[in-house]
């Protein structure tokens, strides 16, 4: 089953153009902005027209693809401009970076065309789908079910090729009779789990409700919830995860609860380079995504903020990471290296 046949599609090449759902208006108005350039790519990434570290990862290579048959050349050193744009959108998923090397590497190649990185583009959004698949069937095998879950941010198909990461194992496991209920936090300050997992979870009639951040806590205290699911924007040769807000917080919860905390995430999320998590470079907003709700001013004005958009789970703080290539129990750099060949 395809996120097209749920009529769920956050990218799609349609007639020499890149469609890119529009999360910011999600749920209540379904709109896609058409990107014609590398440039416009990059801003729908910074804008967070586009999020989720697969989906970035394949907006990216769609827009090397665009850059190319625009200057009809598939070569590295003329699409430099295109490249850096890119790679500038935004400084934490890595699947960004990744995505990018693959298209370079594929310029090195002789003969390659604008059409062979369109090619490659298309490859790469299959491939994700593919991947969300097996990690759906590979982290559903570890629920013991039936039983509750509770998941962060939006991990899903707009998250994603399609399917999604974490989404896509609470998808698996529900088809296998395997949930009695998700509890999806909120998200703020961008409420991706309140616009965007929500909406995902009503669509495909899983049964699901959602709590304020605070709630998270209380709710795991009661004892229903077996596993926290979460996706990662980055993965470190440690087994130490970036990830949005506030996954940290729900970590360190799980943990003191006797809760599993689970993390889903393609191969092309790790980056075997970085030894730990205290080197992922995290992104810092604007203040004014905490400071305003749509427009309006929710705090005095002039007031500072904090807005980091990830924060760092340590190893040790996590049960299981679930990739396309298997599952790390208990993750460390030993069994890291091991995954990765």
């Amino acid at each position: 089953m395809t996120m097209a046949e749920f009529g769920i599609e956050a990218l799609r090449w349609r007639d020499g153009v890149l469609e890119l759902i529009d999360q910011r208006v999600l749920p209540h108005e379904e709109r896609y902005l058409a990107c014609r350039t590398a440039g416009e790519v990059a801003q729908a990434i910074r804008d967070m027209v586009v999020r989720g570290a697969p989906a970035i990862g394949i907006a990216a290579a769609y827009g090397v693809a665009l850059a190319a048959l625009a200057k009809g050349r598939a070569d590295a050193d003329v699409l430099a401009a295109d490249l850096r744009c890119l790679a500038e959108s935004r400084p934490t998923a890595v699947n960004l970076f990744w995505a990018l090397d693959k298209m370079k590497a594929r310029m090195a190649e002789a003969g390659c065309t604008p059409a062979d990185l369109l090619a490659l583009a298309a490859q790469i959004h299959a491939d994700d789908i593919r991947m969300n698949q097996a990690m759906g069937e590979l982290g559903a095998a570890l629920i013991d079910g039936p039983c509750e879950l509770y998941t962060h941010c939006n991990t899903g198909a707009l998250a994603t090729g399609g399917w999604g990461t974490a989404l896509g194992v609470i998808r698996s496991a529900h088809a296998e009779g395997k949930v009695l209920r998700v509890t999806a936090g909120e998200t703020r300050p961008w409420l991706q789990g309140a616009r965007l997992t929500a909406w995902e979870l009503q669509r495909d009639g899983i049964p699901a409700r959602l709590a304020c951040e605070g709630a998270a806590g209380s709710i795991l205290r009661e004892g229903a919830v077996r596993w926290v699911i979460v996706g990662a924007d980055r993965i470190t040769a440690n087994g130490d995860t970036a990830n949005k807000i506030g996954t940290y917080n729900l970590a360190v919860l799980a943990r003191h609860h006797g809760v599993k905390f689970m993390v889903v995430a393609p191969s092309s999320t790790i980056d075997m380079a970085m030894e730990s998590g205290e080197l992922i470079p995290i992104e810092e907003r604007p203040q004014h995504e905490v400071t305003t709700l749509k427009g309006l001013a929710i705090a005095p004005e002039g007031f500072a903020a904090a807005n980091p958009s990830f924060d760092v789970t340590p190893a040790e703080l996590i049960d299981a990471i679930v990739t396309e290539r298997g599952v790390v129990l208990k993750p460390d750099a030993e069994k890291m290296r091991a995954l990765m060949g």
